[in-house]
């Protein structure tokens, strides 16, 4: 993409698509999880006990 948009419609349809980008990226931080709140694995160990 090279230039301004041929047409007000296509400059319109521009527009949305980065407003909707905008929106994704937004809403994405929103949902984002930090990573001191996520809980860590535990291993199961007791599969251990049965094998002995």
């Amino acid at each position: 993409m090279q230039g301004k948009p041929a047409s007000k419609s296509e400059e319109s349809e521009a527009i949305e698509r980065e407003a909707a980008k905008q929106r994704l990226l937004a809403q994405a931080e929103a949902d984002r999880v930090p990573v001191e709140d996520t809980t860590r694995a535990v291993p199961d160990r007791r599969w251990r006990r049965d094998q002995r």
